[in-house]
């Protein structure tokens, strides 16, 4: 949990406003572009974003594994360098950006949340390059994952960003997944949540919030998700309708 007034204060500014899931995206603005990015940016609202490393260990912002689904080509991302990957369109507009190339944008005017999509136990290799990314950066930011390893690294060597832990409980209520829940959180020494808004109400992300952690809940869509959001989470990270 935050463990001081000025960490609870940035916590505070990190989530102001609401985050846009994968920035503010529509049909000429694809999710991850830096145009979804500057549009999220103009209503001033928040953003949240992924990334995964390239081959030669670059963040790359790009949420799935494959990069079929939006663009033309085919592969993983993790089969190809930076370099290539910047060179590759987007549907709908613009180029793979780097995790560099999206701050530059950004420029600190957004509250930012930065999923870190590194499964596994050997999660060094992308927190490195993101935490380089992030020298510098002067706005909010906090980078969050459902891999516990991730929060654990950036506890370890960088202490004073801001961590969370990505939750999606899917029915795993029994006490396995209570107890898995707890110890995930444990060991991200987490200061904040992100957890489905499917599972709200949930015990457990009312735990963590009444022991002073933050609460966000994606992916906001519908008025009634935005009013069980309102009634059981800090903020929301959304999706307008297509």
């Amino acid at each position: 949990m935050p463990s001081s007034p000025s960490r609870r204060a940035e916590l505070d500014r990190l989530g102001a406003r609401p985050f846009a899931h994968r920035g503010l995206h529509g049909r000429d603005a694809p999710e991850n572009g830096l145009a979804a990015f500057a549009a999220a940016v103009a209503r001033g609202d928040g953003i949240e974003l992924d990334v995964r490393a390239s081959r030669d260990g670059e963040a790359i912002v790009f949420h799935d594994e494959r990069l079929d689904r939006l663009t033309a080509e085919c592969g993983t991302v993790g089969e190809r360098d930076a370099a290539a990957l910047k060179r590759i369109a987007l549907r709908g507009g613009g180029t793979i950006p780097t995790l560099a190339d999206a701050l530059h944008g950004i420029g600190g005017r957004a509250g930012l949340l930065i999923e870190v999509k590194a499964p596994g136990r050997r999660v060094a290799w992308l927190c490195a390059a993101v935490a380089a990314a992030l020298e510098g950066y002067a706005g909010p930011v906090g980078v969050m994952s459902f891999n516990p390893e991730v929060g654990r690294w950036f506890a370890a060597r960088r202490p004073s960003l801001l961590r969370g832990l990505v939750v999606a409980e899917g029915g795993r209520n029994g006490l396995r997944g209570r107890v898995e829940r707890r110890l995930s959180l444990l060991r991200a020494r987490a200061d904040f949540l992100a957890c489905d808004v499917r599972d709200l109400p949930s015990a457990f992300a009312s735990g963590a919030r009444s022991q002073g952690l933050a609460v966000y809940t994606w992916t906001v869509r519908t008025a009634a998700d935005r009013a069980r959001a309102e009634a059981h989470a800090d903020q929301i990270i959304y999706e307008e309708p297509a």
